[in-house]
């Protein structure tokens, strides 16, 4: 008779002695998980919808030196799902498709330093009578490219970007909706060193939106 190895033999014993622990880790990860989507079992309805918009976007925070910062214009699309808690209250997820940046000028040469991002804004939004709503959340961003025209910087922006959005909108009872929102990054975007400008700046962008949503008679 073959013998199993001595790590085999100790994973058997351990599954014999423990027979509870592996059942015990799984129940952990999935109530993990319930705790976390469990808000969600509560809402009341749901809407599913599309938008699309305007970003003006800039760089904060950082040392410069001898650049100057201006506004840049990109934009932004995707989609989003509405949960309804009451007449009133709601949680929006998001995702979209996001271009945004900065105009910098050196020397009298302005170019464009432009970075393109799927970011998830998670909205917490507060419907007034009439339509008129208020919204708050946390943003999390994720790179997909970048355009740059500083060739000697390999890698302009991080991987990832966390932010703070707050917003004001009108929502019609047919399901179409205007808004607008300012994005705060939180996390620094710069991910490169030896240039004559500071790594440590962060995003701003205020967006205007059209979107538009469908099952608006769910509550």
């Amino acid at each position: 008779m073959e013998h199993l190895p001595q790590q085999s033999s100790l994973y058997l014993s351990h599954l014999i002695v423990h027979p509870n622990f592996y059942f015990m880790k799984k129940s952990i990860v999935i109530l993990s998980l319930l705790v976390s989507f469990s808000p969600l079992l509560f809402a009341q309805g749901f809407q599913i919808g599309a938008k699309a918009g305007v970003n003006i976007s800039n760089f904060t925070g950082g040392n410069f030196e001898d650049v100057s910062k201006s506004a840049l214009v990109g934009f932004h699309i995707g989609g989003l799902i509405n949960f309804m808690f009451g007449s009133s209250v709601s949680l929006q997820p998001e995702v979209l498709f996001s271009t945004q940046g900065a105009k910098l000028e050196k020397a009298g040469v302005e170019e464009d330093f432009k970075v393109s991002y799927v970011n998830i804004p998670i909205m917490l939004k507060y419907k007034f009578n009439g339509g008129f709503y208020l919204e708050a959340g946390p943003q999390f961003g994720f790179k997909v490219s970048e355009k740059t025209p500083d060739q000697t910087v390999e890698n302009f922006a991080k991987s990832s970007d966390v932010a703070a959005a707050i917003g004001l909108g009108y929502h019609s009872k047919i399901g179409l909706g205007i808004g607008a929102r300012y994005v705060a990054g939180i996390s620094k975007v710069g991910d490169f060193s030896g240039s004559n400008i500071d790594p440590d700046f962060k995003n701003s962008v205020i967006q205007f939106s059209v979107f538009y949503t469908l099952f608006n008679n769910k509550k």
